[in-house]
C-alpha cells in the first residue's frame, strides 16, 4: 500500500511540473554562436514571399598554427524597422553573439547523395565589437 501511495505522489509531482505553463511541452534545440560575420547580411525572399535575412558567422578554435574554423549559416525573420536596418548595416568582420533555434535537415543533393545541414533561426543578436576600418586607424594618430 505504501509503495502505491509513493508511486501516485511521484506521478502527481511529475504531472504538476508544467501545470503553470499554458504552452505545450515541446522539445527544442537552442544554440549560441559567438564569432565574426563572414560577409554583410543579405536579404532574400522565401518561396512564399516572406523576407529573410541570411548571414554566416565564423568561429575559430585551436592553437594558432593549427586553427580550425566552423561556419554557421543563420536566418533572421526580422520585421521591417530599426532592428532589421541595424542587422543589414553590419559590416563583414563584426563580432556578434547569436542565440537561435537549431534544427537538422537531411536532404538529397543534385547527385542523389544524402546530405545534412544545421539550420539556425535567430532569436537574438548582440554586436560585441565592430571591425576597425582603415579610416579609423589613420585618424587615431592625428588626434
Amino acid at each position: 500500500m505504501q509503495a502505491i501511495r509513493s508511486s501516485l505522489r511521484a506521478r502527481a509531482a511529475v504531472a504538476s511540473v508544467r501545470s503553470f505553463s499554458t504552452t505545450p511541452s515541446n522539445s527544442i534545440a537552442r544554440i549560441i554562436v559567438t564569432g565574426r560575420l563572414a560577409a554583410e547580411p543579405e536579404i532574400t525572399a522565401t518561396s512564399t514571399g516572406q523576407d529573410v535575412i541570411k548571414y554566416v558567422v565564423g568561429t575559430s578554435y585551436g592553437p594558432r598554427d593549427n586553427r580550425q574554423t566552423s561556419w554557421f549559416r543563420v536566418a533572421s525573420f526580422q520585421p521591417e524597422g530599426p532592428g532589421r536596418d541595424h542587422l543589414l548595416s553590419l559590416p563583414k568582420g563584426t563580432l556578434v553573439y547569436v542565440e537561435g533555434d537549431a534544427s537538422m535537415r537531411v536532404y538529397e543533393d543534385a547527385e542523389g547523395k544524402k546530405t545534412s545541414s544545421l539550420n539556425i533561426v535567430q532569436r537574438t543578436l548582440e554586436v560585441l565589437k565592430r571591425p576597425h576600418t582603415a579610416s579609423e586607424s589613420g585618424s587615431e594618430g592625428t588626434q
